[in-house]
């Protein structure tokens, strides 16, 4: 979006800050990770008007991409249930497309034989106006779509070096007890697997923001007085 000169805001609902009463401020909206299971509105309570804000998106049909629990909020939102994956990923590991996912723009030029980097315990069923659209082998639900034009990814694609050292330090000894070599050589993976890595990342990032930018064309032809916002 930098790069694309797109104006944004990041909004920190772990540090208290709130989101707007209407979504259509936004042309998009991006919802990233945590560590925070989806139904832990007890102990979060920012979720339960995320789950509110994001039923609002999904309504107006402002384009939205969901990271790790970002995809799990959407299924939650759209009506799905979020349940423990088969396997606990925490790596490296490729993904396959479905046939829904080879023929969605979200997808185009994306390379199943790289691999993907993956952080969770959790995964989202698929809701009745969803589609699946990648899945893997050990967590069989990777990548979904909900209405016209909201994606959710089990995996991420926004690390760096720098955040996967920072999760290792702050989740391995609970999430990989006994296992900290596994840290080590999901660092010499990124170095390996890092150019590659990033290609995919910002061919996807492109896509989406292809998605984006063609509905707010076709918003101006329904609807010019809703086309203005950033």
């Amino acid at each position: 979006m930098k790069a694309q000169g797109e104006p944004f805001c990041v909004i920190e609902l772990g540090a208290g800050e709130k989101l707007p009463a209407d979504p259509q401020v936004f042309k998009a909206v991006v919802v990233l990770g945590g560590p925070m299971n989806v139904d832990e509105e007890d102990l979060f309570s920012f979720l339960k008007p995320e789950n509110d804000f994001i039923q609002k998106v999904l309504k107006a049909e402002i384009p939205y991409l969901g990271i790790c629990l970002g995809s799990q909020l959407l299924a939650k939102a759209a009506g799905a249930r979020v349940i423990k994956s088969p396997v606990k990923e925490i790596g490296w590991y490729q993904i396959q497309l479905t046939d829904k996912g080879k023929e969605d723009p979200l997808f185009d030029g994306f390379r199943e034989s790289d691999p993907i980097y993956h952080w969770h315990g959790d995964m989202f069923q698929i809701p009745s106006n969803g589609l699946l659209l990648a899945s893997a082998q050990g967590c069989p639900h990777q990548a979904l779509k909900v209405g016209k034009n909201a994606y959710g990814l089990q995996f991420h694609v926004e690390v760096t070096d720098k955040s996967i050292k920072e999760w290792c330090d702050e989740y391995c000894e609970t999430d990989l007890p006994g296992r900290s070599g596994h840290a080590k050589s999901m660092m010499e993976d990124y170095w390996k697997h890092r150019q590659a890595f990033d290609v995919q990342a910002q061919k996807l990032y492109q896509n989406f923001m292809n998605i984006v930018n063609n509905s707010l064309s076709e918003l101006r032809l329904c609807h010019p007085e809703r086309s203005e916002g950033s």
